[in-house]
Order: structure tokens, then C-alpha cells, then sequence
């Protein structure tokens, strides 16, 4: 890098150079994010007094104000829009900044603001034409394209002053470069990343002096702004015209019919804006002409749009809102913001559909009593039963008991009934006040509240829907909760059962004077299983400890024993039990596994119970199962075997030939506390018995299960 080179980047970096006002910073955010709606755009201004000054100033202009009466920011933003709403806080914003820079007080910029705006304009018209999303962001980067212009002439006046108002092209760039060892293009980039805005914007300004035929694959952002470049400042250039319009898939003509429709909109914007550019000579200013007679038609079209938009913004507002009482205020604030009313109320469509019931927000309480029968007529029902629009002046027409009360309610002399239609039903009525005076006005825009009544009925609408789904998933969680208790009440009745034989056991030898501690020792232990039975009911989870080994031996002998000494398996039945040596632990909880063993033998016992025969728990060692290491125990009996039917279902909760209504539920609870644990559970069964074989995952000593290579051992 050579010492000029240096020099100059060392003087930008220790200029007094502005920084970008917040608030276009927080605005660059949310259009980022894609979350900017009114509320949103309402708070960001409101914190800045001079942006909050400039939007009420053009909102009550005749351009958008007409009826003479003084409006609030929140009444400005609605009647704005959030287009030029957030094209004034762009131009606004970027022109401070401008305006901010050194030695930019001693030169004229008209001309460098008319073409910035201009750009501006074009690129957002480039965007729109390209199908990129982020029009304001185009308007952004379309404003600020020149603006390393401002950054030189601030950190070189001597070097620059000159050239700051000379043509803007590649000569200029050639000179910029000769004699600064940077252009404009590039300290624009360079102070916009210092800005900390979003990367593509400085490759936009970085890159719009570059060869039309380079950019054919660029960034959407990079393509409108070198059009916009173009347009604004090399219209006569045939050939650059060409190439920079196919960049975004326009023909010249297409290109040239922007540029004219931008030039009004660029006059438009400095008289919101408060810039003079009156002589300013940089872009050919379009002929003037004595404004035309205002077409009617065209009056009321333009209004039929803009409404459109407004119901479009307040629909999406409403969807916004969390909650019945945060949808009606958002309802009754938006509707006296929109028609000047000086209060309103909803009325709600009761459960049975015969009568309007008050709604009450935080500003009317009393509504909540209030109560309009459908069948008996008069102004308010009559909107609601005809779905539409009423307009009610009490001198003017006989009213009933219900509008007397609304009337008074309100303080007002005149009501309007809104309903609230969502496809053919009618879910309400919003009321609202108004002077007598202010009915024509009402009147004039009936198509217009009609829509707004459509909108807030649609957010009403899903927002009952939403409750809807809330009672049918706690339906459906109670339903689990009823499931949960009848496996609970299933399970629990294995350790009592137990604790009865035992409590038996424990009598006799009592009565015989012998030595009890072993079942008392088995009673404790069982008595705690109940209890963490009944505690999983409310899902009273422990904490965490992390995977721990399991001795399928002890728990094996555990099981035996309990069976062995209470007395449940008849003297017909045999118990045998066959370990493995070596591969002996599991990884999972031994009360799951000793849970697991109690069903299936108690299940066997009972298949075996008529004739007698054998059981037996048998640990066949480690299997490799999908390069998995699991220990492999079956529980088997010599019994009569199972029905084809029985093992169609059999991990099913069906019901059993079993006496009691939580019989038909081991087999199924066995399945889910294997998956529980890791592992699976098949069933092998014919004439010469049935055979449970269950794959636990094997202790791998390092706290998961063991994965082995594709040449690891099978059967043990």
C-alpha cells in the first residue's frame, strides 16, 4: 500500500465523519427481520422527537389531511402507511446524516440530493421490477450510492472541493483514484460498513461504477443500484442504458418510463422532506405545468386503494394481537383512529345466537352487563342480522331501549353499528360515537368499514379457534392423564398383591415364633415401589444422575426371591434361572428391568397355573444388533402357547380373558418400559410354550452404550 494511500484512509478514519442515526439503525433491523408492522414502526418513531415532528407535520398536509382537524401520531401513521412512512424515516434520517458531515454547510448539494434521491427512488422501482423482497432496503442503498462523495470532501476539502461537483463517472473515478488513491465508490463501502449496516448495502455502493457485463450474476441489491446509477445520472448514454437495464430484465423504454415516473415522486419527497431543490441541475427537472382539475373518478379510486392498504395493515395488526381483551382494544383503538370515532364498544354474538352480549376492555368495564336481544329489533340488531353497516342519529329516527343506553354510554348523539362478518355468520357489532356532523363523512366510507369489520371478524375468528384447539389438547391431556392411571393402577397391583402374600407369609411365621427380617426387608422394598409407582403418576421425575449399570444377576435374584416366598407360585410351577458370567450388566434403572421381570413372570405363572410346568429366565450374553452391543434375557414357560390373535395384539392395550377392569395392559406396559430402557422385545410362542426375548443395552463401563465395529462378536 503506498504512503498516499495510507494517508487518505488514515484521514478517513480520524474525520469527524457522522454516525448513522439510530433510529434508521433499529429500522434497518426490523426490515431485516421481517417483524415491522404498525406497533413496531409507532414505538421506533415516538422515541425520536424530530422524526415524530416531521410525521405529524406531513400527515396533517392537505395531501393526506383534508376534514381541518388536528391529528396524533398514532392517527398520522395510519393515514401515512407504512410505505412512506418508512420512506420518510429513510430520506430523513440519510439527509441528517448528510447534512452532518464536515464542510457540507459550504457547498451547494442541492444537486447531490436530488440525484440521491432519484436513486433512490429508481432502485426501490429496480427492486420491485426484479422481484427483491427489501424495497426499503434498495431506497437505502439507492440514497446513499454517492454518499463516499460526502465522506472526501469532508476528509480532503483542498483535494476534493473541485471534483465534488463534477460529473459523476468513470473519469471521475480515474481521478479520484489518481489523486487520492481511493474513489468515492470505495470510501462510500467503507464508511457504511463502519456504520455496521447490512453487508450488501456497501457492496452496492462499492460496485455501481462497475461494467454493467461484471455484474450479470451479482447480488439483486447490486443490480438495482447500478440502474438506478444509470438512470439518474447517465440517461443519454444508449449503450449503458442497455446494458444496465437487462441487468434487471427491462427494456430501455421500460428503463426511461421509470426515470419519468421517479422525477415526480423525487419533487414529491423534497417537499415532505423540507429540501429546497429549486436550480438544483443535475437530472433534467420535468416541464412544469399548472396542476389539473381533480378528477372525481380518480379521487375516489385513489382513495378505494389507499383504503385497501389500510385494511391490509390493519388486518395484519390485529393477527398481531395475544388474547381476547388485546384483540377487542386493538379493535375499538383502531376503529376510532380510522373513523374519527370518539368512542366505541363490541358486542359479541352469545353462545345460543340469540342476543348481542357487551364485551368489556380496560376502558368499559359496564359493557360487560349489556345485552341486545336479536328478535326484537331495532338499529343495532338489524346491523347484525343483515350484515351490515347502521348509521343511527337519534333525531332523526325512532330508536329502542338498547341504542338510548349505547347512546348515553358513549356521550355521544349519533351512533355507527360496524359488524363483525367472517363468511355468512355475523359474530358481532362494533358500535361506535360519533357528533351528528360527522355521519355523512361515516356514511361515504361504508365500504370501507365494512372491509375493516371483515378483518377484525377474521381475527376474532381464529383467535376462537385457537381457544378451540386449546380445550381439545386439554381434553387430550386429560385423556393421557386417565391412560397414565389406569397402567399406574395396573402396575401397582403387582407389588400388593406381594405385600398380601407376604403380609400372609409373615403371619404364619409369626404364629411359629420365627425369624422375619427377610420379608419384612421385601415389604419395605415393595411399599417404596408402590410409592414410585404412584409418584410417576404425576410425573415426579428425578434428577438426572446420567446412565448408571444395572446387575441383571441381583435383580434376576430379586424377582425369584419375591416369587420363591409369598406364596404366589403353586407348588405345580417351577422357577429355574441360567446367568451369564460374564456378561452380566445392563445400562438402565434396575426397578425398570425388575418391573419388566415381575410382568412376565407373573404372566407365566398364571399361564401355567392350571396344570403346572416350568419357567425360566434365561441371559444368553451379548448380542450385535446394527453394530450395537446388547445383553439378551428371555423369559420362557412350557405352557399352551398363544392364539394367533393373542399375538397379533400383544403388545396392544386390549382386552383380556382376565377377570378386573385393568387386565389386558402387562404386555403393553412391558413394550413401553423396554423402549424405555433402550431396548426391544419380541415373542416366540406355539404348543411348546412361549419365549419372551428382550435386547437391554450392555454397560459399556464409560456411560453409553457400547458401538462396535462391523467384526465384533455375536452370541455369546
Amino acid at each position: 500500500m503506498h504512503q498516499s494511500d495510507q494517508d487518505i484512509r488514515n484521514r478517513l478514519l480520524i474525520a469527524r465523519l457522522p454516525a448513522m442515526p439510530q433510529i434508521l439503525v433499529k429500522l434497518i433491523e426490523h426490515l431485516q427481520a421481517d417483524d415491522l408492522g404498525m406497533p413496531e414502526l409507532a414505538a421506533l418513531i415516538s422515541k425520536d422527537a424530530g422524526m415524530t415532528g416531521k410525521l405529524l407535520a406531513v400527515a396533517n398536509s392537505s395531501a393526506y389531511h383534508r376534514n381541518g382537524r388536528t391529528v396524533n401520531l398514532e392517527q398520522s401513521l395510519v393515514s401515512l402507511g407504512t410505505d412512506m412512512i418508512k420512506t420518510l424515516v429513510i430520506s430523513d434520517s440519510v439527509f441528517q446524516t448528510f447534512n452532518s458531515f464536515p464542510h457540507s454547510g459550504s457547498i451547494d448539494l442541492r444537486a447531490f440530493w436530488k440525484n440521491s434521491l432519484t436513486a433512490a427512488v429508481l432502485a426501490r422501482d429496480a427492486a420491485r421490477a426484479i422481484d427483491y423482497p427489501h424495497h426499503e432496503e434498495a431506497y437505502l442503498a439507492g440514497l446513499l450510492h454517492n454518499v463516499g462523495r460526502l465522506a472526501l470532501l469532508a476528509t480532503a476539502p483542498k483535494e476534493y472541493g473541485f471534483n465534488f461537483t463534477a460529473r459523476d463517472d468513470e473519469d471521475l473515478c480515474a481521478v479520484e483514484q489518481r489523486t487520492l488513491q481511493i474513489t468515492h465508490a470505495e470510501a462510500g463501502a467503507w464508511l457504511i460498513e463502519r456504520w455496521q449496516l447490512d453487508s450488501f448495502l456497501a457492496d452496492a455502493v462499492l460496485y455501481h461504477h462497475e461494467p454493467s457485463d461484471r455484474l450479470e450474476s451479482a447480488h439483486p441489491l447490486i443490480r438495482a443500484v447500478r440502474l438506478a446509477h444509470v438512470l439518474a445520472s447517465h440517461a443519454d448514454d444508449h449503450a449503458a442504458l442497455v446494458e444496465a437495464a437487462a441487468l434487471c430484465n427491462l427494456e430501455p423504454s421500460q428503463a426511461l418510463q421509470m426515470l419519468e415516473g421517479a422525477a415526480r415522486q423525487v419533487d414529491k419527497a423534497a417537499v415532505h422532506l423540507g429540501i429546497d431543490l429549486a436550480g438544483a441541475d443535475d437530472i433534467p427537472a420535468p416541464p412544469a405545468f399548472a396542476p389539473p382539475p381533480v378528477d372525481p373518478v380518480q379521487q375516489r379510486l385513489s382513495e378505494e386503494v389507499r383504503n385497501m392498504v389500510l385494511v391490509s395493515e390493519v388486518g395484519q395488526t390485529l393477527a398481531r394481537q395475544q388474547g381476547e381483551s388485546g384483540l377487542l382494544e386493538a379493535m375499538t383503538r383502531t376503529a376510532r383512529i380510522l373513523f374519527d370515532f370518539e368512542n366505541a364498544v363490541v358486542l359479541l354474538e352469545n353462545p345460543t345466537g340469540h342476543a348481542l352480549v357487551g364485551a368489556p376492555t380496560a376502558g368499559s368495564q359496564r359493557i360487560a352487563e349489556f345485552a341486545v336481544p336479536l328478535a326484537k329489533g331495532g338499529p343495532v340488531a338489524k346491523s347484525a342480522l343483515e350484515r351490515r353497516p347502521a348509521f343511527v342519529q337519534r333525531e332523526r329516527q325512532p330508536i329502542g331501549m338498547a341504542e338510548e343506553q349505547l347512546l348515553r354510554m358513549l356521550g355521544t348523539d349519533s351512533l355507527v353499528c360496524v359488524p363483525l362478518v367472517a363468511g355468512a355468520r355475523c359474530l358481532g357489532i362494533l358500535i361506535g360515537g360519533v357528533s351528528a356532523w360527522q355521519l355523512p363523512l361515516c356514511q361515504r366510507r361504508e365500504r370501507f368499514m365494512q372491509a375493516f369489520g371483515a378483518q377484525a371478524a377474521t381475527a376474532l375468528e381464529n383467535l376462537m379457534s385457537e381457544r378451540g384447539h386449546a380445550r381439545r389438547q386439554l381434553a387430550s391431556v386429560a385423556e393421557e392423564y386417565r391412560e397414565a392411571s389406569r397402567r399406574v393402577v395396573h402396575e401397582v397391583n403387582n407389588p400388593l398383591s406381594i405385600i398380601k402374600n407376604y403380609l400372609s407369609v409373615l403371619d404364619s411365621k409369626l404364629a411359629r415364633q420365627e425369624p422375619v427380617g427377610g420379608e419384612l426387608s421385601i415389604l419395605n422394598e415393595e411399599i417404596d415401589r408402590v410409592g414410585q409407582l404412584v409418584g410417576s403418576l404425576a410425573e415426579l421425575k428425578p434428577l438426572d444422575a446420567g446412565p448408571r449399570p444395572t446387575d441383571v444377576s441381583k435383580v434376576v435374584d430379586d424377582v425369584l426371591r419375591l416369587f420363591r416366598s409369598s406364596g404366589f407360585v403353586p407348588a405345580t410351577v417351577e422357577i429355574n434361572a441360567h446367568m451369564h458370567d460374564d456378561a452380566k450388566r445392563i445400562e438402565g434403572d434396575a426397578d425398570v428391568l425388575k418391573q419388566i421381570l415381575v410382568n412376565l413372570v407373573k404372566n407365566a405363572v398364571e399361564a401355567l397355573s392350571g396344570a403346572g410346568g416350568r419357567i425360566e429366565i434365561l441371559n444368553r450374553g451379548h448380542v450385535n444388533r446394527e453394530r450395537q452391543l446388547y445383553l439378551e434375557l428371555v423369559v420362557s414357560d412350557n405352557g399352551p402357547g398363544l392364539s394367533r390373535e393373542v399375538l397379533a395384539n400383544l403388545f396392544s392395550p386390549v382386552k383380556s380373558t382376565k377377570d378386573g377392569a385393568h387386565h389386558g395392559l402387562g404386555l403393553s406396559i412391558v413394550h413401553s418400559l423396554v423402549k424405555k430402557l433402550g431396548g426391544h422385545i419380541a415373542c416366540r410362542s406355539g404348543r411348546t410354550g412361549t419365549a419372551f426375548e428382550i435386547l437391554l443395552p450392555a454397560w459399556s463401563g464409560a456411560g453409553t452404550a457400547v458401538a462396535l465395529p462391523a467384526r465384533a462378536l455375536g452370541s455369546a
